[in-house]
């Protein structure tokens, strides 16, 4: 049975994680892997690296914030960046469409505080991506949208929900819009295979000592698919790993695997 792969990663700078990303690529193969917070401007982008590791590159970013990227080892067929209305945004988001799957890779803003704007944008953000996707998509077509969501949707999605509620990542006006991005017709793809199982998390704070280690974690990376995906998804995990290197980013690698079509990848 053909199989296909698919990562997402906040890599909280691109040429400070190579060390991790290189050697996870070559040991791990995935088809398609999904990068945010690259933190840097395209002419300075790692392109030749991940080449040689074997695979296409799409890109976009600038100096120190945002940048997302979408490492394939399939070339896709076509290739776009930003949502569809103004700011576009053209950092935080990139769509890749290749022979029977499209991708969207995206790094929803933060929020920063409850009471600043930021969080209104944010907010925004979810109904924007909402609307970008029912434009330019059908859920019943094989349809993955995945990355750094910055929100934490369940309880068991961060260590301690009584002391978190109110955090922007964790507060019930995120987790309605994040709702109605779902209700387009995408399923969170790990959680139909970890339903009640408290613990697994893909963020760390650098802030909090020991964080992996002491288990003090969130799960605000997200891979959400369509049904026809849904319905051939064969497993997804955390894996901690990358979080345990030397330098690592605060965030880890999130994996899911599907039974692919003859035309897919």
């Amino acid at each position: 049975m053909k199989t296909f792969k698919i990562a997402t990663y906040n890599v909280n700078s691109i040429r400070s994680r190579l060390h991790i990303v290189i050697p996870w690529l070559r040991e791990n193969r995935p088809d398609v892997f999904c990068m945010q917070e690259t933190k840097v401007e395209d002419d300075k982008f790692p392109r030749e690296e991940l080449e040689k590791a074997g695979y296409h590159v799409s890109f976009k970013g600038g100096k120190r914030y945002n940048g997302v990227a979408v490492a394939s080892l399939e070339e896709p067929m076509k290739v776009s960046w930003g949502l569809d209305d103004d700011p576009p945004d053209s950092d935080r988001l990139i769509m890749c469409r290749f022979s029977n799957l499209s991708v969207v890779n995206c790094y929803v803003p933060q929020g920063r505080g409850m009471d600043d704007p930021q969080f209104h944008y944010k907010l925004q953000w979810f109904e924007r991506i909402r609307g970008y996707i029912a434009g330019h998509f059908s859920p019943d077509e094989p349809l993955i949208c995945c990355g750094d969501m910055n929100v934490a949707r369940e309880p068991i999605d961060v260590h301690d929900p009584k002391r978190l509620l109110g955090h922007v990542d964790f507060t019930p006006e995120v987790w309605e819009a994040f709702d109605q991005l779902k209700s387009w017709g995408l399923v969170d793809v790990f959680r139909k295979h970890h339903p009640d199982e408290p613990g697994l998390y893909a963020f760390f704070d650098y802030r909090v000592p020991k964080a992996l280690e002491r288990g003090l974690g969130w799960r605000v990376d997200h891979i959400l698919v369509t049904r026809p995906l849904a319905d051939r998804s064969l497993g997804a995990f955390i894996d901690v790993e990358p979080r345990r290197a030397e330098k690592p980013s605060d965030h880890t690698v999130m994996v899911a695997e599907f039974e692919a079509p003859r035309t897919t990848l």
